[in-house]
């Protein structure tokens, strides 16, 4: 569990997000329109996205087990029976005059999402999932001073996930946000597509003294990276504080974040539920979900990665962070695993992995799926350095060559380039001997007691091998004949 968060200026940052994650239907959620991303504008909006007179809504099945799926897999509670009500407010590209939504009673309700940050485990717990339409877009573009409507998005199927005021810090919130991305696109309900709007948060944040009631909120809306998200919770926080320690009062808010300045800006006054006068629509029955639809829904289910993640401490003898950090996606645990069992050594892959491969992956920005190097040939590699063949300076030679398309096969690499350490006892005590007589002054100062002399002696005997002896056995003899 986490430790207490450091205060910030004597503030305790107190922050619960709202993140709408569209749901992988082919369909929209009341109507057949496609929900197929980049298409002219106004050209997959039907009848009943228009809104137009006599139209009806028909929930998307789809959707629904997706919520469900979404439900299983933090342990919530899913609703039997769960209403759709209509949530007033008026917006240009809202067509109706209301979104369709839930309200009293969501689809998914409870449930708590796991998250590391370092090696400190961390639990968000959330208050619902809740089922919902999209509205359109409106477009501020080249329109000569006018603004367009696109109702493309309109009556696209939405989870929108709350969780309780649990983080405390923008680092936790941004932690949050992403293992509740990997969640999502792990069980194929979301694409998690930031840049197209297909996973966006929405934060509350509030700031008060330990022990005090919480804050006045302010909600900053539709952040679409993480580091956005980040960015703006911290400009948030020291705003809100600068406020209060002048003597101002925080009102309640929503307000956007403008990436280019790194500031937040007020769009308008937060309205309350009440605002909305939400009441349940008379179009839509009540969505009732029975047991034996959980129970398939259940038994369809992949291997979710906390339990992969446990699985992985217990087959594999990883730690609980490596094991964190190996189920960070599907694609990241199946190449583990591939490597794991093609070599044996289970740790030294994960430490690759999220060592090496991760920051070439990041530096490229490229997905484990797209990584030059292959399971198969990390596994080699790896198998090498277990068995001694090559010392650590010289894998990093092969994974490099690897990496480049300069080599293919792990063996021939190491034989081109002449990087396999040396194997011939004889011929390295005599090295080691050499090295011993060419530095007396070491010898004596180390047998004095000054380590240092120890490192200087490795390093002219791994100097006089070209870096070909095996560090572990140049130690050995050294001691050995150091006494």
């Amino acid at each position: 569990m986490s430790s207490s968060p450091s205060l910030i200026r004597g503030y305790e940052v107190v922050i619960g997000l709202e993140t709408h994650a569209q749901l992988s239907t082919q369909s929209k959620i009341f109507s057949g329109a496609s929900t197929r991303f980049g298409a002219a504008p106004n050209t997959q909006a039907c009848p009943v996205d228009l809104a137009l007179p006599g139209t009806l809504p028909v929930l998307n099945r789809g959707a629904v087990e997706r919520a469900i799926r979404f439900g299983l897999a933090v342990g919530a509670t899913i609703a039997p029976l769960s209403i759709f009500a209509r949530k007033n407010y008026f917006y240009p590209d809202l067509p109706k005059g209301y979104q369709i939504s839930q309200y009293e009673i969501p689809v998914v309700q409870g449930g708590e999402v796991e998250f590391f940050i370092g090696e400190a485990r961390h639990v968000v717990h959330l208050t619902r999932a809740h089922l919902e339409e999209d509205a359109g877009k409106s477009l501020h573009e080249d329109y000569h001073g006018l603004s367009g409507i696109d109702l493309n998005r309109a009556g696209t199927p939405l989870l929108e996930i709350v969780t309780e005021p649990d983080m405390r810090s923008s680092a936790q919130a941004a932690a949050y946000a992403r293992a509740l991305h990997v969640l999502v696109t792990w069980l194929d309900i979301c694409d998690g597509n930031m840049q197209e709007g297909s996973f966006r948060c929405d934060a509350n944040v509030s700031v008060r003294k330990p022990g005090a009631p919480f804050g006045t909120r302010r909600e900053i809306k539709n952040l679409n990276s993480f580091k956005f998200l980040q960015q703006a919770i911290d400009f948030e926080v020291q705003w809100q504080i600068d406020l209060i320690e002048d003597g101002g009062k925080v009102e309640q808010a929503t307000v956007l974040f403008d990436p280019d300045t790194g500031e937040t800006r007020a769009m308008r006054t937060k309205e309350d539920a009440h605002d909305y006068r939400y009441f349940p629509d008379p179009d839509l029955p009540p969505l009732v979900i029975a047991p034996e639809w959980v129970a398939r829904v259940k038994g369809e289910m992949p291997e979710l990665p906390r339990a992969m993640g446990e699985r992985l401490q217990r087959d594999y003898g990883l730690p609980a962070y490596d094991a964190a950090m190996m189920t960070q996606g599907k694609a990241m645990g199946a190449f583990f695993e591939a490597a794991a069992k093609a070599c044996g050594q289970p740790k030294l892959v994960a430490n690759w992995l999220m060592g090496e491969v991760s920051r070439r992956l990041n530096a490229q920005d490229l997905a484990i799926e797209a990584s030059p190097v292959s399971a198969a040939q990390l596994a080699a590699l790896i198998a090498r350095i277990a068995d001694g063949t090559i010392s650590n300076n010289g894998a990093r030679q092969v994974f490099d060559a690897l990496w480049s398309g300069e080599g293919s096969d792990v063996d021939a690499v190491i034989e081109a380039r002449g990087l396999k350490q040396m194997s011939d006892s004889g011929e390295l005590e005599r090295i080691v001997d050499e090295v011993l007589a060419a530095n007396p002054k070491s010898v004596e100062e180390y047998r004095a007691g000054k380590d240092k002399a120890f490192n200087a002696l490795v390093g002219q005997a791994m100097k006089a091998t070209k870096g070909k002896a095996n560090p572990a056995q140049v130690n050995g003899l050294l001691k050995k004949r150091l006494g």
